[in-house]
């Protein structure tokens, strides 16, 4: 089982030089090194090579390093993928997924990085299962922002049906999810309730747009001290019952079963690879 934590996904402008730079020294789980939406039409074709060089120079750490390049139907992205191919990178990270089909083209393309989807289409989502199951698919990605534009909803309730449909998409494959962004990155109360209604969902992090986001979003999706204590407790009680051969162990009131060792075990595991991750 995959451990590593994804709390917090900033995206960068992979024309920033400056931006880039400072990723660096940030304390987020995944960088999504961003070529479609933040970068100008003008500047595509230069931040490959700004991106490129970045990605050479190293000094990311452990964090996630992902390439989201343009969509493949338009001018830039079969340029973008074959930039992608020998970019030291993690994943790469493919725009407007519609279907198997799209990640089947970017797949032949570079067929030796994991593929990770942005779910931000209505037939997206209506395909989230088969995307899913992609063998070559390690992550969803939903962009809620063009989503909603295309349902023309005005609130997070009303996609609350396709982040659902997602999670257990994601979930049957036993792929990553991360949540969309909140784009008040001033409103950090705001962000808050968000990442909390998220993690609450199941999703494994959030998305983000600005550097202030990412302490919000690390707290919300870590173990909490409380679970923690919980888990060490529950796996006890259980293993001091089992070694007893006695019937069933009770913490806190409340019967642990084998399926409760099994999500404790795995808050534990979570905490471990977060303390890794900011303590190298």
């Amino acid at each position: 089982m995959d451990h590593r934590p994804y709390r917090s996904a900033l995206y960068i402008p992979g024309s920033k030089e400056r931006a880039l730079d400072k990723a660096r020294g940030l304390p987020v789980d995944v960088i999504l090194f961003d070529l479609e939406d933040a970068v100008t039409a003008d500047a595509k074709v230069s931040a490959r090579e700004t991106l490129q060089a970045a990605l050479a120079t190293g000094g990311y750490g452990s964090r996630l390093r992902i390439v989201r390049i343009n969509g493949l139907d338009t001018e830039w992205g079969g340029a973008d993928a074959a930039a992608v191919s020998t970019m030291d990178c993690d994943a790469v990270l493919l725009p407007k997924v519609n279907s198997p089909d799209d990640v089947d083209r970017l797949a032949a393309l570079i067929p030796h990085l994991p593929i990770w989807a942005m779910m931000e289409t209505p037939q997206g989502i209506l395909n989230a299962p088969a995307i899913a199951a992609h063998p070559r698919i390690a992550g969803f990605v939903l962009g809620t922002n063009d989503l909603a534009k295309d349902l023309n909803s005005r609130n997070r309730a009303a996609l609350m049906t396709s982040l659902q449909l997602c999670l257990l998409a994601a979930r049957a494959a036993g792929v990553v999810a991360l949540d969309g962004v909140y784009n008040a990155f001033k409103d950090e109360d705001g962000l808050r309730a968000e990442c909390a209604e998220g993690r609450d969902l199941g999703f494994d992090g959030k998305t983000l747009i600005h550097p202030v986001q990412v302490a919000v979003a690390n707290d919300a999706f870590a173990p909490t001290d409380a679970e923690i204590d919980l888990a060490k407790r529950q796996i006890a009680a259980f293993e001091e019952t089992e070694a007893a051969g006695q019937g069933v162990a009770v913490v806190d009131g409340r019967i642990v079963e084998n399926l409760h060792i099994v999500t404790a075990r795995a808050t534990l595991a979570k905490a471990d690879a977060i303390a890794a991750l900011e303590n190298p």
